[in-house]
């Protein structure tokens, strides 16, 4: 199901979320003083700014869950209504699971992502299809910022599909957001097992490597990256942030120039021209 990665920027990216592997930036940075400030920042955050599930397995069928989806992608105030009202005459759970996701396409994350809990809990649908709820309910917890929450909702989602590399990279997203980057790292590793060939999951694992203080580690996942997909552009940032642990200005420039230039008007693009800005600033204080 490794879909999101060979569409992202198309037309259709709001529907990219969770059948696929997933695409990640870095956390808005608060207010830092130094490049070495800037280099404890960790990519662990969805660019998606919709969980959908581009293909199955679904919790539901049917031509109004079909018509709600496609809806969700231009207009999340349409869908909503859609399902409400289809709620109002049976519509069941794909109108409950089409319900959480347009409130969470409205802003209202966490609300969103307890429906699709309590959805996911309930279900009688397949254990692979409750994972997938589970997995979004995530998502949603996130852009809201209830981290731990977040957590916990993938835990379950692994608890019922527990070799799905998708989950485990979103898993290990969820755990590094709270700092457990050991956790992280075992879910990496566990996605990588099953499907080497994730760029993503190996800039992710690099992230967990740096933060475990590894950075012969961090640097070899962040290389195989790269060599996988030479326009990662998260590789790109995450490997000048290593040279710039490693007193290696000049690659740390070069690197983040190249992550500005892969990926404008995006949060990574921000992030590298803000270190950039910071390496240009002078030494750091002390």
């Amino acid at each position: 199901m490794n879909t999101r990665s060979a569409i992202i920027g198309g037309t259709v990216a709001l529907l990219l979320a969770l059948g696929g592997g997933a695409a990640w930036l870095a956390l808005r940075p608060e207010p830092i003083e130094t490049a070495a400030a800037a280099a404890e920042i960790l990519p662990f955050v969805p660019v998606t700014p919709l969980p959908l599930p581009p293909v199955p397995p679904r919790i539901a069928e049917g031509a109004d869950y079909e018509s709600c989806l496609v809806l969700l992608a231009t207009d999340a105030a349409a869908a909503g209504a859609y399902a409400e009202a289809w709620a109002a005459k049976g519509g069941g759970e794909g109108a409950a699971h089409c319900l959480g996701l347009a409130k969470i396409g409205l802003g209202a994350t966490e609300k969103g992502a307890e429906m699709l809990q309590k959805l996911a809990n309930a279900s009688t649908g397949s254990a692979v299809a409750r994972a997938a709820v589970y997995d979004q309910a995530a998502q949603g917890y996130l852009m809201g910022g209830a981290v731990d929450r977040a957590y916990a909702a993938m835990l379950l989602a692994l608890s019922l599909s527990p070799e799905d590399p998708d989950l485990l990279v979103d898993g290990a997203v969820a755990a590094g957001n709270l700092g457990r980057y050991q956790d992280a790292l075992d879910d990496l590793t566990h996605a990588l097992e099953i499907d080497p060939r994730r760029a993503d999951a190996l800039v992710l694992r690099g992230s967990s490597w740096r933060h475990l203080g590894r950075l012969e580690l961090a640097q070899d996942d962040i290389e195989r990256a790269l060599t996988m997909d030479p326009e990662n552009a998260e590789a790109w940032l995450e490997r000048g942030i290593i040279k710039q642990r490693r007193n290696d200005r000049a690659g740390a420039r070069r690197d983040w120039e190249r992550a500005a230039s892969l990926a404008p008007d995006t949060a990574t693009a921000d992030l590298a021209q803000q270190n950039l800005a910071l390496l240009e600033a002078g030494p750091e204080r002390r």
